[in-house]
């Protein structure tokens, strides 16, 4: 079932999601200082791209900077991959079939906000 889901989501959103995020930790690369985020945001492009089967969890070890960070993150550019994931999550809703990938949709704003911190495991 995982697998399903997974393709219908790369199919429907996960792409250009991932891309939206690709394009995130680029921009951060570039600008060099911001090279944490932009590794941060390449982590959850591969989250987007497949995420059934996966799930977020915080790093006990994130400390006061990873706040900091998240702050920043937030007003650079996550507020802006979160509108995309409400956005989309909405218009997956209308059909039944998408509305376990509006979920998931929504399960991946949290860490669209505050990407800092975090860590992608596999779920049993």
């Amino acid at each position: 079932m995982r697998l399903i889901l997974n393709l219908i989501w790369l199919i429907l959103c996960g792409f250009w999601m991932a891309v939206g995020y690709a394009i995130a930790g680029i921009i951060c690369c570039v600008l060099i200082i911001t090279i944490p985020w932009g590794i941060a945001s390449f982590r959850i492009a591969n989250y987007a791209l497949w995420p059934f089967g996966r799930t977020v969890v915080d790093r006990h070890d994130a400390g006061a900077a990873s706040l900091i960070g998240n702050i920043i993150w937030i007003v650079v550019a996550g507020i802006w991959l979160a509108i995309g994931h409400v956005v989309t999550g909405v218009l997956l809703c209308v059909t039944i079939i998408g509305i376990p990938l509006g979920i998931a949709n929504f399960k991946l704003i949290p860490v669209s906000l505050m990407p800092l911190g975090k860590v992608i495991v596999d779920v049993p």
